[in-house]
């Protein structure tokens, strides 16, 4: 096979349930095109300026293509006949240079709608810069348009640098400081997702192009292997000294809660990570028994595969804070540097996938790591309450990602966790530590001093914003939570709590 030439995709095409639900699809035909949503009439083949749009998704904040709906939002559909094919010419197209330079393998999906078939194409924003048939295409709210200045093209370059630091480029980092035998990992992994992967038959070389890990250094105008690269294949020294304070860290904390039971530090790839959270996850928590239909299914794996998934794929590797796995006897804890692209709760409603490292999203998908992106929260939002009966885990967007999973109590391997008043289960040992130095009404800044904390992020994180939440402590001046005269005092909660500890 040529360089140039990439292999044509066969189905069948993995089932991807984060694309829109007929509720969903409602809602945005309803709302009509805009900047993250592009109708197409699409009867028996791919519009013409179908790539324009994909383009223009990618280079800027991704978006949603539905094909079978006119410009005004009429529903035609798309003919049955014809769907299987069309998909096909899709993934084709979206996986050949000459068409999508470079290529971002992408799987359309179908959804009856009113009697009729609606093709769906998620496309998230990318890392990089595309051109389709060598224009750069935008977006803005008016539809799609071409670039072709040279100051133009060069700022999208920057700006995308300056937003995904994966794709930070090492021109001194070479294949040497690469490992081959994740190059075989990976194959390993795409076929048995994909048995017709049409980059299973590449060279080590051409993965590495195709799937984006290498990027033009702007400052020599040589290509060079980038951050994305040394995290996903690198040696372990060579992932160090590209993000020195990259560090996932697993703790067990069933008895002793203010250190650890277990523990386990991972530094090296990414491949390699997710499998050794995994184990650790397996190590400590049940697997009960469960049925879908009449085939069993690991819920353990359906949930914990998407959350460790979300730290390696979300995380700011840049940031030298570590991302943290805690497993506690009612619950468990992750949290991981984000470059947020939004603040607050995150619910299955109100959810805008956005990639924070698309590179690394992209490819954790075709390894089966996780289904798609935006998945996490639906898919747990989903197993959790199956898992645990009636929980719901809760996702918070901050400079730190916070999730947290409650745990249904098991004899044999959990203790039971008495509910009593308003106190449910443990408080962590960085809240019991706060509410110990709060003496009468204290500013945040006394707080964090007395705690001996640098950081107000991780501060606010990991210590106030927990505290606030269980309502173990409260603003004093409630109306104004910004006010610089804003201080924070134990509830009687939180004082009970500090006395049952002591």
């Amino acid at each position: 096979m040529a360089d140039n030439q990439i292999s044509p995709i066969t189905p069948p095409y993995p089932d991807f349930s984060t694309y829109p639900s007929e509720k969903r699809l409602r809602s945005f035909i309803g709302a009509g095109e805009g900047y993250d949503v592009e109708f197409k009439e699409a009867r028996s083949k791919l519009p013409k300026s179908l790539f324009e749009t994909v383009c223009a998704f990618l280079n800027m904040e991704g978006g949603t293509v539905l094909l079978g709906i006119t410009d005004s939002g009429a529903v035609r559909g798309v003919e049955p006949e014809t769907v299987d094919r069309m998909k096909q010419d899709l993934a084709n197209l979206s996986n050949n240079p000459q068409q999508l330079d470079p290529p971002f393998l992408l799987f359309p999906h179908d959804i009856e709608f009113d009697g009729k078939i609606i093709i769906t194409i998620q496309v998230p924003a990318s890392s990089q810069v595309h051109r389709y048939k060598g224009t750069v295409y935008l977006r803005s709210e008016d539809g799609d348009y071409g670039i072709h200045g040279v100051h133009e093209i060069a700022g999208l370059f920057n700006r995308k640098l300056g937003i995904y630091t994966e794709q930070r480029v090492y021109p001194a980092i070479t294949h040497a400081d690469l490992r081959d035998d994740l190059f075989d990992k990976a194959r390993r992994l795409m076929l048995a997702q994909h048995p017709d992967h049409p980059w299973s038959t590449m060279t080590f070389d051409q993965l590495l192009q195709v799937a984006g890990f290498v990027r033009q250094d702007l400052t020599t105008g040589k290509s060079a292997l980038t951050m994305a690269a040394v995290l996903m294949f690198g040696t372990d020294l060579a992932i160090q000294s590209v993000a020195p304070g990259y560090k996932f860290d697993a703790l067990l904390r069933r008895d002793d809660i203010d250190r650890y039971d277990d523990r386990l530090t991972v530094r090296t790839n990414l491949i390699d990570a997710h499998d050794l959270l995994m184990g650790f996850v397996e190590k400590h928590l049940n697997d009960p028994f469960f049925l879908d239909g009449d085939m069993r299914i690991s819920l353990r794996t359906k949930i914990f595969r998407e959350v460790i998934s979300n730290i390696i794929a979300h995380r700011e590797y840049a940031s030298p804070a570590a991302a943290t796995l805690r497993i506690y006897r009612d619950r468990v804890e992750l949290a991981n540097p984000n470059n947020p692209h939004g603040h607050g709760l995150i619910t299955p409603e109100n959810l805008v996938p956005f990639p924070k490292n698309p590179t690394i999203c992209k490819f954790l998908i075709q390894l089966g790591r996780f289904d798609e992106l935006g998945s996490g929260v639906i898919n747990i939002n989903r197993y959790l309450p199956l898992y645990t009966k009636g929980a719901r885990p809760t996702f918070r967007e901050g400079n730190m990602f916070t999730t947290i999973l409650p745990l249904t109590s098991r004899p044999d391997r959990m203790i039971a966790t008495q509910v009593t008043g308003e106190v449910t289960g443990e408080v962590t040992g960085e809240v019991k530590r706060m509410l110990q130095v709060i003496d009468g009404d204290m500013k945040r800044i006394a707080i964090q001093n007395a705690l001996n904390l640098r950081h107000e992020d991780h501060f606010r994180e990991v210590y106030l914003v927990p505290a606030l939440d269980t309502g173990l402590i409260e603003m004093t001046i409630p109306d104004k939570p910004r006010s610089s005269k804003q201080a924070y005092r134990l509830t009687e909660k939180g004082s009970r709590v500090l006395k049952d500890d002591g």
